[in-house]
């Protein structure tokens, strides 16, 4: 569904990826896991188009993301969701707003009726029914993730991405947080990609890994396999999140 080859980036002389290779096959919850700074969220942005590669290329379902005209690369994002690290809800809307903001700046063509529908499913999916006149001041952290996870479905996509999901979250309500992942990935059917440092996340949504490690992938398997690994790198990485 999603394939990356040699990609490179580099950023005023500091090269973050350095021939970056990763698959990312259909339905699967993949976590891209690594330091801080080591690329991650880069990483994320090109498979999106939100950043060109300096070499290298990233295909979502056989097109090429840096070669599509500005109206097909519209066309690809619509296949995604994404939810950010911070959830970026404009303070100055609603939640109904917020959520139905790829729906106006995508031009789909919906009803106001069927519109206010598919803000109510998505936030009875995301366990908030009835906020919908809300703002985003009165909401706690976590319902703010939740929010803005509503936002990233309303287009019912077919790829989640999700940028360090449980950041600043309590750990009560970052369990939460995981458990709807990896509910709406068995639900949905959607393709999940989490960037995280989080271990227990990956360990509660993840099926496979994928460990940036100096601009590459150092590691890609499960789990069990990373945690059960006697590599010094992923050991000292899995040690300092706690895990």
């Amino acid at each position: 569904m999603i394939e990356i080859r040699s990609l490179h980036k580099e950023f005023k002389g500091k090269k973050v990826l350095r021939g970056v290779d990763l698959d990312i096959h259909k339905g699967e919850a993949l976590a891209i896991i690594g330091r801080s700074g080591c690329g991650k969220s880069v990483l994320l942005k090109h498979i999106v188009g939100l950043l060109a590669p300096d070499e290298g290329y990233v295909k979502v379902e056989g097109k090429l993301v840096g070669d599509l005209s500005r109206k097909e690369l519209y066309e690809i994002r619509r296949k995604f969701g994404f939810l950010f690290q911070g959830a970026a809800l404009f303070d100055s809307m609603s939640v109904e707003e917020n959520i139905a903001l790829p729906i106006m700046e995508n031009n789909f063509n919906l009803s106001v009726a069927e519109l206010e529908k598919q803000i109510a499913e998505k936030l009875e999916l995301v366990g908030l029914p009835g906020i919908q006149k809300l703002k985003p001041a009165e909401l706690s952290g976590g319902m703010r993730k939740r929010v803005g996870l509503a936002r990233a479905l309303i287009t019912n996509p077919d790829y989640i991405l999700y940028d360090e999901p449980t950041t600043g979250l309590d750990p009560i309500m970052s369990d939460s947080i995981d458990d709807l992942i990896r509910e709406l990935n068995s639900r949905l059917k959607v393709t999940t990609i989490m960037v995280t440092h989080d271990m227990y996340s990956v360990k509660t949504v993840a099926s496979r890994i994928a460990m940036v490690h100096e601009g590459q992938i150092y590691f890609n398997g499960t789990p069990d396999e990373i945690i059960n690994s006697k590599d010094e790198v992923i050991n000292n990485f899995v040690r300092r999140t706690g895990f």
